[in-house]
């Protein structure tokens, strides 16, 4: 017997005191769909994911060193290739997208320790990981889910003092741009030398401020692509390169390439084909690095 189809695809904020350091929950349950896989694709975020019943599948993690695996609860840092996702015609679950600069006060470890990695949420919050997922599980809505986050959330939180203003400065200034600001300009604006910029980049985001922007600039392109109307009519990606501050659509090839493992085209024909609504599309669309 087949599940019936049904979709649901819920995003909400978090409670003001969590929003400089989390852009938003995407709650999600999808069943009834034919079998397959979705990429989960590099952003500015790092993702934690709490399924609700199935345990999420990855059967290919950024780091292809890492062997597949099954998890109740899924922790990653920046990356900048692609996870491939596989499921079984349904997935449920919350995700959480997470500021690099949120990663001390609510993992109580710098976003650079868990660069181009997925691991189990536990290795990093231990018992909570689990609680979080039983007590979501138990709680009925997601208004009531999102509700539990915050109190859990703003429980945990401890605020860490060790981020340099410069650094905060210098990441803001890459999501307000769209990864377009050049990197010499935040070096003259934080007066750090770029080697020290850099080393801190690596430390306190995973990714040096070079490779970040870029990855800003595609997560910009990739929520363009998916803003409807659909791409399919003259120009659209042309429309989309430019407006995500790329040269041209060679140059958003390129980068899709690199980031998604495949080009723009076959991205969406991808996703528009697996069934699944992408849980991306919401998850880092909140004001997380911009809340005072």
């Amino acid at each position: 017997m087949t599940d019936e189809a049904r979709s649901e695809f819920v995003e909400r904020r978090p409670a003001p005191a969590l929003r400089p350091y989390l852009a938003g929950y995407v709650g999600y349950r999808e069943s009834g769909q034919p079998p397959g896989r979705h990429r989960g694709l590099p952003s500015p975020y790092l993702t934690l994911i709490v399924t609700l019943d199935d345990p999420l599948v990855i059967a290919v993690h950024p780091d292809p060193a890492t062997p597949p695996g099954r998890y109740d609860t899924l922790l990653g840092g920046l990356h900048t290739a692609p996870a491939l996702i596989a499921h079984p015609g349904r997935q449920s679950g919350i995700q959480l997208a997470l500021s690099p600069l949120g990663a001390r006060a609510l993992l109580g470890l710098p976003a650079g320790e868990l660069a181009h990695t997925d691991l189990d949420a536990g290795t990093v919050l231990g018992p909570f990981a689990a609680e979080l997922r039983e007590r979501l599980h138990a709680t009925d809505g997601w208004a009531g889910r999102f509700a539990l986050l915050d109190r859990l959330l703003t429980e945990r939180l401890t605020p860490d003092t060790r981020l340099p203003a410069e650094l905060v400065h210098a990441w803001r200034r890459l999501l307000a741009s769209g990864g377009t600001v050049p990197v010499a300009e935040l070096v003259r604006e934080t007066g750090w030398s770029s080697r020290y910029l850099s080393r801190s980049f690596g430390v306190e985001i995973g990714l040096s401020p070079k490779r970040a922007a870029r990855v800003v600039r595609f997560d910009r392109a990739r929520r363009l692509l998916q803003r409807p109307p659909r791409p399919g009519r003259a120009g659209a990606l042309t429309e989309v390169a430019v407006a995500a501050g790329y040269y041209d659509q060679a140059h958003l090839d390129r980068d899709f390439r690199a980031f998604a493992g495949c080009p723009p085209s076959r991205w969406l024909a991808d996703e528009a084909g697996g069934g699944f609504r992408n849980v991306q599309a919401g998850a880092g669309a909140g004001s997380a690095d911009s809340a005072a």
